[in-house]
């Protein structure tokens, strides 16, 4: 994600949750957020249950987010988001939590009193997790045709430009899809783990060689203990933790979006 599209995606975010943008610019933006939001992102779980036992007028916080830095004004006080931030993978949690799967329908001025098909699609946001003793997670947006089984990469950059509703526009209708839903979610994930393999391993190579000098170097330690103590099943279990890689595959959210092509 570049910063650009982390703040395009910040800005659809709180403005799907009913928060206000007091001020939205280039590189920055403030936000008031609602009560609801308040308790999802804040984390003051204090002061809210005060406030219901007093019966106290909730004020619920603004955040000030920096979304690029060389961009936003000089001397702006906020927080910086980043790809790796806590408070963007903070939101990307909720974003599971509170929007897991959506249904809308482009909405595009039509040509007269003609009818328009719009045409099933399904968009998945994924996150993809490199773990062993260094993590790497990247994200990818990927959008199925649910007709013909064409994939589009960078779905969720389309969708942004696009006018959309949660109702169909008059003088729509859908196309029936092909592809289950079910299935195109298979689908996907087999292009990524297909796309995945052909990677390469290097990482996964210096890791696992990394562990083995380390299981070499706590057996030495303990090569004179005939009975291995507990501690030693343990720090074998933790270098396990460590360094034996991994690939997660995670849906963030999706759903079925109808589009006009």
């Amino acid at each position: 994600m570049q910063q650009h599209e982390i703040h395009r995606f910040l800005e659809r975010y709180f403005h799907a949750n009913g928060c206000e943008l007091k001020a939205s610019g280039d590189g920055y933006m403030t936000v008031q957020l609602t009560i609801e939001m308040d308790k999802e992102l804040m984390n003051r779980p204090f002061y809210w249950h005060y406030l219901e036992k007093t019966g106290g007028e909730p004020n619920p916080m603004a955040l000030n987010l920096i979304t690029d830095q060389e961009k936003a004004p000089e001397g702006l006080n906020g927080e910086v988001i980043h790809f790796g931030s806590p408070r963007l993978h903070q939101i990307f949690r909720s974003t599971r939590s509170l929007a897991g799967y959506t249904r809308l329908y482009e909405n595009r001025a039509g040509f007269g009193q003609q009818q328009i098909p719009l045409h099933p699609w399904l968009g998945m946001n994924v996150k993809i997790s490199y773990q062993s003793n260094r993590k790497k997670d990247t994200f990818r947006s990927i959008g199925l045709n649910l007709i013909n089984g064409m994939m589009k990469e960078g779905f969720h950059d389309e969708l942004l430009t696009l006018k959309l509703t949660p109702k169909i526009p008059d003088l729509c209708f859908t196309l029936t899809p092909i592809i289950r839903p079910k299935s195109g979610i298979g689908r996907i994930q087999q292009q990524l783990r297909d796309e995945i393999s052909r990677e390469s391993t290097e990482w996964a190579e210096s890791a696992l060689a990394s562990w083995k000098e380390d299981r070499e170097l706590l057996d030495h330690f303990y090569k004179e203990v005939e009975d291995k103590p507990e501690s030693y099943f343990l720090e074998q279990a933790a270098l396990k933790d460590q360094y034996e890689p991994k690939i997660e595959i995670e849906i963030i959210n999706g759903g079925i979006f109808y589009l006009q092509q």
